[in-house]
This record gives structure tokens, C-alpha cells and sequence, in this order.
């Protein structure tokens, strides 16, 4: 008496075949491969911001000063931010006092740039301004301040 193997074990090994052709064939396109995703350069101009509303103006303008500053450090904005905190294991070749200026610098551009675009009204700019010169960058990053803080 022969044993032929029964329809369910010759499922089995078709699904078993299938699956190492196609870990195979992901593993010929780069799927082993460590793969980051490309990261903006910040001294390039980016393409606008999706959205509208107070809520996407504001991402603008942080967004943009981060670049502007993650640029003036010779840096990107990821490394810039992840710098910031603590226990990241990223650290910038500057001082923290660099790091905090150029942060404003570049917030403040920022400012100026969403004053001409129209996102900020002119009345209001001043206000932003004189919050990016005088807000303590460092504990607002540490988030050890909240708005009523800035508002006394």
C-alpha cells in the first residue's frame, strides 16, 4: 500500500513554497537593508504646509524657525530636535548657548517671513517677536513653561 500525500499536506507545502518566494524576492528588493527615510535639507526652501487655521500657521512658523536654525547649525531639523532632548544620544558639535541663539535667530525669521506671507497680522508680529527675543528657549524646550508663564 502506497502513501500519496493527502490534499491538505499538498496545500501546505504550496503555501510553504509561495511564502519562501516571496521572503525572497523582498529580501531581493532591499527589504534587509536599514532603510531611513530622506530627510529634508534645511537650507532649502520647502514646499508650503498643508492646511489652514490657526493650528497650521503656528506648525509653519515653528517648522520654518527650526529650519532656519537646524541651517545656521549646519545641521537637519530631525537632528536639531532630537538634540533637544534628553537622553536621545544625539548631541550637536555646539554649545547649548549657540544652540538657543540660533533657535531664536531662526524663529524669528520665521516670524518675519509668516508677516509677509499674510499668516500673521501685522499687529500681532510685534508681540511674536518680542516672545521669540525674550521666552527662556531652554526651559521652553524642557517644556518646564506654560503659556500663562509668558502671558505674566
Amino acid at each position: 500500500m502506497s502513501r500519496r500525500p493527502t490534499r491538505a499536506v499538498a496545500s501546505l507545502f504550496a503555501l510553504l513554497a509561495a511564502a519562501v518566494v516571496l521572503v525572497g524576492v523582498e529580501l531581493g528588493n532591499g527589504a534587509a537593508r536599514s532603510v531611513s527615510p530622506p530627510l529634508a535639507k534645511p537650507c532649502q526652501a520647502r514646499r508650503s504646509f498643508p492646511g489652514s487655521g490657526l493650528d497650521a500657521i503656528i506648525q509653519r512658523v515653528l517648522l520654518d524657525g527650526l529650519d532656519h536654525a537646524a541651517c545656521r547649525l549646519g545641521t537637519t531639523r530631525e537632528k536639531l530636535v532630537l538634540s533637544l532632548g534628553s537622553g536621545t544620544g544625539i548631541r550637536l558639535r555646539h554649545e547649548r548657548s549657540t544652540v538657543e541663539a540660533a533657535i531664536r535667530a531662526g524663529l524669528l525669521q520665521s516670524v518675519n517671513q509668516a508677516e509677509r506671507r499674510g499668516d500673521v497680522p501685522g499687529f500681532l508680529a510685534p508681540a511674536l517677536r518680542r516672545l521669540v527675543e525674550t521666552a527662556p528657549i531652554d526651559t521652553l524646550i524642557r517644556g518646564g513653561i506654560g503659556l500663562g508663564d509668558l502671558l505674566r
